[in-house]
């Protein structure tokens, strides 16, 4: 799905809820949409004052963003920790996560192997998959070297 199509859809999210539309929210959704990796909403709010510095766009107003954008469905966050949360898009294809507790590195992977056997405990246990996340959590290779 192209950018326009999806921010077309936070404008019909932004009607449906009887909220008013703001240039602001839609700079804050398409920085996480421009972006490869994920996002603490510093990061968010460090791109876009280098990138829309006209727009005046408060840290305070970055988070009030993510919390609407997450309750919307456009956007999913990883916790990694009591204060640390990192945002991505829901338009990326899907994947899952490897998570790095010392140093908070993500990793996307997806493994064909891995789905299959989803699927197969899913069956075994009489349920129809909609929808998973998978977090693997542990200690990345430049950290373990430390």
């Amino acid at each position: 799905m192209d950018n326009t199509k999806i921010i077309d859809k936070l404008k019909q999210i932004i009607k449906e809820k009887g909220l008013k539309y703001t240039k602001q929210r839609e700079v804050i959704f398409e920085t996480i949409l421009n972006c490869e990796k994920h996002l603490s909403a510093e990061d968010i709010y460090n791109l876009i004052i280098q990138k829309y510095p006209d727009e005046k766009i408060g840290i305070a107003t970055v988070y009030r963003a993510l919390v609407f954008l997450e309750e919307s469905n456009l956007i999913s966050s990883i916790s990694l920790d009591k204060n640390t949360r990192k945002f991505e898009t829901n338009f990326k294809d899907h994947h899952d996560h490897l998570i790095c507790t010392k140093c908070n590195k993500i990793v996307e992977f997806v493994s064909d192997k891995i789905e299959k056997e989803q699927e197969k405990i899913a069956k075994e246990n009489h349920f129809k998959l909609l929808n998973h996340t998978m977090y693997l959590y542990g200690i990345c290779e430049e950290c373990s070297k430390k």
